[in-house]
Formats: C-alpha cells, structure tokens, sequence
C-alpha cells in the first residue's frame, strides 16, 4: 500500500488477516512491487484491485441492481480511478438491456480517464497524482476495463479539489452519509457540471466511507 494510505483502510486489511507493506509510490510503484511479490511465489494469482475480468464482474452485480430500479433514475455517476467499478456498472446494466447512460468523475489533477477519453487511447500520469480522493490515485485505467469504458461512458467529468472536499460536506450535512473524499466524487462532478444534469435525476454512487478521523474532521470543520 502506497505510505499515504488512509490509516483506516491499512488497519481494515490488518484486522482481516493481512499484512501490509508500504511503498513510497514516488520510488516504485505498487505493480511493480506486487509483481516482485509475485515472482517470489510462483503459486501466487495476481489480481489487480481494477484491472481483472473478476473485478468488472464482482462490481456488475451492482449494475444489475441498478438495472432492476431503472425507472427511478436518468443516469449514473460514479468515481472513476483504475475503472473496474465504472466498467462493472456498465456491464451489469447492458446484461440486463439497460441503456442508461454511466458518467464518470475523477479529480482533474488525476483526469487520465477523461484524457483518455478524450484521445480514444488509454494516456498514463507519470506518477500516482495526490490528490485528496486516494482511492483514485492510479497511473491510468485498466486494459480490461477501457475495453468497456471507451464504448460505454457517455463522458468523464474532471473535478477540483475544492469540490471535492464541498461535496464530503454536503453528504454528511444534508444526508448524514459519512464518505470518503474518492465517494464523494459524484457529488463533487454535480457540483462542478451543474448544467450538464439539470433536471436529471442523477444516481450518485457513493463508493465508500473509508476516511481517517482526523482528516474528516479537518475537511468538516472548514466548512
């Protein structure tokens, strides 16, 4: 795990039976540390936290549910970072004949999904960027995963900072939904494209709520 994991999400994996190691990302990266792991233990099955047919499919069983309440919202909106959720809703939802259109959002100082998008081929950061939402800091989405995004997203919305930590606030001022600045980025991409959902009703998908205490306090108390 990067140094600058969020304590909570290393004490999670500890209490679960698993040992951490950290990594200084500006040094080598985390595939490049896991890969070494990996040739340690010829045994060993490599699964990337996004990039892995078994990923896309854990997360279409969302896109299934979504797809059985259809009638209740427009589109969808979820974080983006490696794109193994982004591409499991999708999936989920076209295996059910569901056409409602998925969004994406990402910070715009870790925008490689949008540049991606944008380019039609998948475009890598140099170096995992540092932004407040961690749970996107990846170098680029996944090969499985573009294969499905670069057909299915209807587009990427790049997000300040700012509107970030606003739209943490928002969900636990207006919703009492405790969410981690990366859960936070559908709200977040309301917030920075106003227009483009106007009148919509938008499915927001808050991804989770692993936050540090201290670090949610310091983001509610700015408020």
């Amino acid at each position: 795990m990067p140094q600058t994991s969020a304590k909570i999400k290393v004490e999670a994996v500890r209490q679960q039976g698993g040992t951490v190691e950290f990594v200084d990302t500006r040094l080598k990266s985390r595939q490049a540390r896991v890969l070494e792991l990996a040739a340690s233990d010829p045994e060993a099955y490599v699964s990337s936290a996004y990039d892995d047919p078994l990923v896309i499919e854990g997360n279409a069983s969302l896109g299934r549910e979504l797809a059985d309440v259809a009638e209740r919202f427009d589109c969808v909106l979820a974080p983006i970072g490696g794109g193994g959720l982004t591409a499991g809703i999708i999936t989920g939802l076209r295996q059910r004949g569901c056409a409602k259109p998925v969004w994406a959002a990402e910070p715009v100082i870790a925008n490689d999904a949008a540049r991606s998008f944008r380019e039609g081929k998948i475009v890598s950061n140099e170096t995992e960027p540092q932004t407040i939402a961690d749970g996107v800091r990846t170098l680029s989405v996944g090969k499985h995963n573009w294969a499905v995004l670069r057909e299915g997203l209807a587009g990427v919305i790049e997000v300040s900072e700012q509107n970030i930590l606003e739209a943490v606030r928002i969900l636990i001022r207006c919703a009492q939904v405790r969410a981690e600045p990366t859960g936070a980025l559908p709200v977040a991409a309301l917030l920075e494209a106003p227009e483009q959902f106007r009148n919509q009703c938008v499915c927001c998908i808050i991804s989770g709520g692993n936050v540090d205490t201290d670090v949610f306090q310091k983001i509610t108390d700015s408020d």
